[in-house]
């Protein structure tokens, strides 16, 4: 009979008293949020990666992500190879408080796949690396 009142006892306490400790998460917010960007092609260059992503129906844009925000420890840019499949290509484009803050670059291991492209040998395309310090895509 003791163990029987001992254990109402504990359970009136466990329906009562948990909402007490529980935490209230519905004024909370993660301070980020990310976009989500299928990519047509990326083109691997000698100072970073030239994306080409759709932007409206018929639309299709670039953009110049530096191999320094892939490279240093800090960086700003991380590279996820997808596995082999009909997985394709994205950029996920994560923002703190409304501020550019990192991304990542979802590609195939397999650069023969189509969306890995080729620049001409003759293209310079440094200008466009230089002083990139956050990712600015046009939808």
């Amino acid at each position: 009979m003791k163990k029987l009142a001992i254990a109402a006892v504990f359970a009136v306490f466990v329906v009562i008293g948990s909402p007490v400790f529980a935490q209230d998460n519905k004024d909370k917010q993660s301070e980020y949020y990310y976009k989500n960007i299928s990519l047509e092609k990326i083109y691997p260059y000698k100072n970073g990666y030239v994306i080409q992503y759709r932007r409206g129906i018929n639309g299709i844009d670039k953009a110049y992500l530096p191999m320094s925000w892939f490279t240093s420890s800090a960086g700003k840019g991380e590279i996820v190879t997808l596995p082999i499949g009909k997985v394709w290509p994205s950029l996920s484009v994560y923002y703190k408080n409304g501020e550019f803050s990192h991304i990542r670059l979802y590609v195939h291991r397999l650069t023969s796949h189509e969306t890995w492209g080729v620049i001409p040998q003759n293209a310079n395309l440094d200008s466009f690396f230089e002083g990139v310090e956050e990712l600015k895509l046009k939808f």
